[in-house]
């Protein structure tokens, strides 16, 4: 018995190291994004894969700029539509995320009343730092062992890098459709013209995309997508740029 305790103690031990190796080396390839713009994120080479499994071909569109050649009304946009409160907190709103869990509980019970219903839509409570963590250096999984990495994560993010430069980063990154990412590809793709040429209007209907980009590329001037980008126009205003 006490031999399968020192064992059970050291893989318990040998584990927390590989534990902690794995954040330092995340936080040394986080550290070393406030000079050097990452060239890729695990969500893109993901999707880099599927496209070419399912196509047999790369049609992609990514140009990184900086964040001054990224016109304000696009960030603030973003920030009204995606995270209003993101210059003041440090990485995770917890009211959003308690709110957002209460929204599935309550689904997963409608559903559980009602046999035979579809699957209800998981609603996220995630930041603009989440997302980037996540979509840097996380699987789509939901597990747990994940949602504590992504934490992690954007703590390291937070703390680290700062606002502007989480920013910079998340609007030359995100997805804005299949095989578009970041702000300089979108705007070309939908507005022929540059990022940093984007007018308010423009700017709120590519920020409306930005939660399910593969289903409003179809349609980007559809009803909805002009109905919440005036929306987030009226908000634009208030938003505190970073």
């Amino acid at each position: 018995m006490k031999r399968l305790l020192r064992e059970a103690g050291r893989i318990a031990a040998l584990l927390l190291l590989c534990t902690l190796a794995l954040q330092i080396v995340f936080a040394l390839r986080i550290a070393a994004m406030r000079w050097v713009a990452p060239e890729s994120t695990a969500f893109q080479r993901s999707e880099a894969w599927r496209i070419l499994s399912e196509q047999h071909r790369l049609p992609w569109a990514q140009e990184w700029v900086a964040g001054a050649a990224i016109a304000t009304p696009l960030k603030r946009a973003v920030i009204a539509s995606e995270d209003a409160g993101f210059t003041e907190h440090n990485g995770v709103e917890w009211d959003a995320i308690e709110k957002a869990w209460a929204r599935n509980q309550r689904a997963e019970q409608r559903v559980v009343q009602r046999p035979g219903a579809r699957p209800p839509k998981l609603v996220g409570g995630s930041t603009i730092t989440q997302q980037l963590a996540k979509n840097l250096f996380l699987s789509g999984e939901r597990t747990v062992l994940r949602k504590a990495q992504e934490f992690v994560l954007t703590l390291l993010l937070e703390g680290l890098l700062g606002k502007q430069r989480i920013l910079e980063i998340y609007l030359n990154h995100v997805e804005w459709g299949e095989g578009v990412f970041g702000a300089q590809a979108a705007a070309r793709h939908y507005f022929r013209v540059d990022a940093a040429r984007l007018g308010p209007e423009a700017a709120a209907r590519l920020a409306v995309m930005l939660p399910a980009p593969k289903r409003f590329e179809k349609r980007p001037g559809s009803a909805y997508v002009v109905s919440r980008a005036a929306t987030v126009m009226a908000r634009m205003g208030a938003v505190e740029l970073p």
